[in-house]
């Protein structure tokens, strides 16, 4: 099976930019299904219904999530339902509604898949314990039969996505960190499983995190508490990212990054252990 990975999606400049670039990726790169995480895609903050039925529309599969999830409470409707495509962190206590697993089939070749969408620890929200809840959803979801298991960990500390990955290396297929927004491209596969320690936003590029870099600084400069904005002025440095990743029985066979930076063409720049590619023409 083959599928792309989207970090976070950032305000409309991101869902602009899903819509203007999945589709040929989802074709050119033979995708099955397409992930995203998009917890930052209604205004910077949660994933409202309208956004979600919006990217939805451009290709997005399945959504994983993280400490905003609750930020536009309309996504409750969609996360209560049966097989909801949309996850909250798996960690949150018992009784949360919603769910951080999700289990689908290939349709064509029959290969089963879950995505597994955990929360890190340290700088987060309370949650349960992320390290036991995913060892033991891995487990549980092994002894069902499942061998293609994709983990988006949305945590803070790269030590903590770090640690995630070389207790689950040869466990899951692929391991992919989100929250911090920022590409780490140090993509590599161990024991058969892919890692990367944050795929890295797609939105504003000229920005911080992918909001309006005023706000930061002053909040930088003065310990003053202030609110983030997603800018939206024409013609802003934009960036889109993803990382293709192949598996075959719950081993990673092949993973690249691609990205298109303000408006330019789709290209393919890092694979798998680091090495870079030539720049398409």
């Amino acid at each position: 099976m083959r599928f792309g990975f989207i970090g976070d999606i950032v305000g409309k400049i991101g869902r602009n930019l899903i819509k203007e670039y999945l589709q040929e990726a989802r074709e050119i790169h033979k995708l099955d299904f397409v992930i995203a995480n998009g917890e930052n895609a209604s205004h910077g903050f949660g994933l409202g219904v309208n956004a979600y039925l919006e990217l939805s529309g451009y290709g997005i599969d399945i959504f994983t999530s993280g400490n905003h999830i609750w930020d536009k409470r309309d996504i409750v409707s969609i996360l209560q339902k049966e097989d909801s495509n949309v996850l909250r962190p798996h960690n949150y206590p018992q009784g949360v509604v919603g769910s951080g697993i999700f289990r689908g089939e290939i349709q064509n070749t029959k290969e089963k898949y879950a995505v597994l969408n955990i929360m890190g620890n340290f700088s987060m929200p309370q949650c349960d314990n992320a390290f036991i809840c995913a060892r033991d959803s891995v487990e549980s979801l092994r002894n069902e039969g499942i061998r293609n298991i994709i983990l988006d960990f949305h945590a803070e500390a790269s030590s903590e996505k770090r640690a995630m990955f070389m207790m689950l290396k040869g466990k899951v297929g692929a391991i992919f960190g989100t929250h911090t927004h920022i590409g780490s491209d140090d993509l590599e596969i161990f024991s058969g499983t892919f890692g990367v320690s944050d795929v890295g936003l797609s939105g504003a590029r000229e920005s911080v995190i992918g909001m309006r870099e005023n706000e930061s600084i002053e909040r930088f400069l003065t310990g003053i508490p202030n609110r983030f904005v997603v800018p939206e002025e024409k013609g802003i440095p934009s960036i889109f990212q993803m990382i293709v990743c192949e598996l075959e029985d719950g081993i990673c066979k092949e993973a690249y990054k691609l990205k298109a930076v303000d408006g330019g063409k789709i290209e393919r720049t890092i694979n798998a252990l680091g090495r870079r590619c030539e720049r398409n023409s």
